[in-house]
């Protein structure tokens, strides 16, 4: 099969980790962005390197399929463990395998330490929890690829206590962009459900407590779904079991050919097929459906099973991401949790990178009244919070822009160049947190970045990074930026080279005396050539 451009970008990026020392690397690619297919073709290349692949899944279907795309799209075979099955004797350099099996130590004990070269952990937001970690332990000189579609610096937070850096990140809107998942429409609907008593456990709200607090409401849920998605294509995620095929009765009895499958289904297969072929039009489930089941066609998902963990939110919105013949978007019905709690995940958490965007998206969503493509929606609460941010820290780059410093302050130079992602980083990984290395000094202040006020390495290397991009990209360097906001010139990190070496050039001809008499910093904008 061949790989799309940002697979196979993702599979090179993966491969550079590996051979730069860090043998624990992440990769992020939205659900439906075939990240199956991307570790298909890093396991053949192990393979062919003349290694041993062990691929590690939480779910016997999560295997099946991780050995099914394989064999598809590499025509290699997997050996199974788990259960009475074991890899051990045969002949495939593949295998696949159940965590729930190999984590028992008497089954480990039967492998010598050293037997699988590389590691490829499926879902990898799981890896944190101890079994994956009895595993990764036994195996400790493998190298490990985590694949996750978890979108949010909260979770990468967490993995970056195992894993050493993230390799490749591919981002939902961009894989909108690009015309591989459908646009996301999100409508809030206004129904105010009560969740102030829904206590947590584990890390997330107590599926008990969702289901005694989404119990009154059901009826009007049903209502609103009649008005705006009778004639889609639907799953709905639950709390509980009985919660699900209790709403399954309500949506029947509001005209919906509505269907319940759970782990405990004997028809599951058969009602999954029903569902694709149009017999029902309404799926409801309590989270079986969150991984490993696929339907193009699904073009609305609702979620009242409430969850502050984002993958899994991502993981649930994701069953209707995928294209399909005659689908033009995924509608995403959001409901007016009554709660001060802000970590409850709602649409804005699908894209937005800091709280602060999130907040305002869901509430620019709410005031909508009707669907939002919540990628405009971003960029509307992106724009809204830069310039909150900017008014807030005026005050502060004034006192900034009035010291003799030579050399320019690296949050100066990311509010210059109106560079969100760089003036909000937070260090994920154990390396990011190190302090700032000798040669990294060196390399920001050659570019005109105060190296004494970057706190951690891997700030220091985004800094970099972003530099590198710039002067590719043509833009104005660090040491321009400086010397014009100096002048009184506003949002230079957007001219470019060519433009702010002009200006520069007539400024040093009055003798640095002033600008030019027919130039207003406050106003100026140069014209590109």
């Amino acid at each position: 099969m061949e790989l799309r451009p940002y697979q196979q970008e993702a599979r090179a990026a993966v491969w550079e980790q590996w051979e730069a020392g860090r043998d624990k690397t992440l990769l992020v690619l939205p659900t439906g962005t075939g990240k199956t297919v991307v570790f298909a073709s890093i396991t053949e290349d192990a393979v062919r390197k003349g290694g041993r692949v062990l691929i590690l899944a939480h779910r016997v279907e999560l295997l099946k399929q991780a050995a099914d795309k394989i064999m598809k799209t590499t025509g290699l075979g997997c050996s199974v463990e788990k259960a009475e099955q074991s890899c051990i004797g045969q002949w495939y350099r593949i295998t696949v395998g159940s965590v729930q099996t190999l984590m028992r130590v008497k089954r480990l004990e039967q492998f010598s330490p050293d037997y699988f070269d590389t590691i490829i952990i499926d879902e990898a937001h799981h890896a944190i929890s101890d079994s994956y970690q009895v595993i990764l332990n036994y195996f400790s000189n493998a190298k490990v690829l985590g694949v996750t579609a978890t979108p949010d610096r909260g979770d990468q937070k967490n993995l970056g206590r195992i894993f050493d850096s993230l390799a490749y990140e591919y981002t939902l809107p961009q894989a909108i962009k690009d015309g591989y998942l459908v646009p996301i429409r999100a409508l809030t609907i206004p129904i105010k459900i009560d969740f102030t008593k829904v206590g947590t456990s584990a890390g997330d709200y107590k599926p008990n407590d969702i289901a005694t607090a989404l119990d009154p409401y059901l009826e009007q849920i049903a209502e609103e779904m009649a008005k705006h998605c009778a004639d889609r294509k639907t799953v709905v995620f639950l709390p509980l079991i009985k919660t699900s095929q209790k709403f399954r009765d309500i949506l029947c009895r509001h005209g919906f050919r509505a269907a319940e499958v759970n782990g405990n289904s004997d028809d599951r297969e058969q009602v999954l097929e029903d569902f694709s072929t149009g017999k029902y039009n309404v799926l409801c489930n309590s989270m079986l459906l969150t991984e490993g089941w696929d339907c193009p066609e699904v073009d609305c998902v609702i979620v009242l099973r409430s969850t502050k963990v984002r993958s899994l939110y991502c993981q649930m919105v994701g069953r209707g991401t995928r294209l399909a013949e005659g689908k033009d978007h995924l509608l995403l019905l959001d409901f007016l949790w009554h709660t001060e709690r802000h970590e409850l995940c709602r649409p804005a958490c699908l894209i937005a990178e800091t709280e602060e965007v999130a907040q305002k998206m869901t509430e620019n969503i709410a005031d909508a009244g009707c669907p939002v493509d919540i990628e405009e929606a971003e960029k509307t609460a992106s724009e809204d919070v830069v310039r909150d941010r900017e008014a807030a820290l005026a005050e502060k780059l004034k006192q900034l822009k009035k010291r003799r410093s030579k050399l320019v302050d690296p949050m100066q130079y990311a509010m210059s160049i109106q560079d969100n992602h760089l003036s909000s980083y937070v260090p994920s990984f154990g390396w990011e947190q190190n302090p700032v290395s000798e040669s990294q000094k060196k390399a920001l202040e050659s570019r005109g970045i105060d190296s004494e006020a970057v706190d951690t390495a891997g700030r220091a290397e985004q800094i970099l990074r972003t530099c590198a991009q710039r002067q590719l990209a043509g833009l104005a360097t660090p040491k321009q930026i400086r010397m014009l906001e100096r002048y009184g010139f506003q949002h230079v990190g957007i001219w470019s080279f060519e433009a702010a070496t002009k200006m520069i050039q007539r400024i040093a001809c009055l003798g640095w005396k002033g600008v030019p008499r027919d130039v207003d910093p406050q106003n100026y904008t140069p014209q590109e050539t």
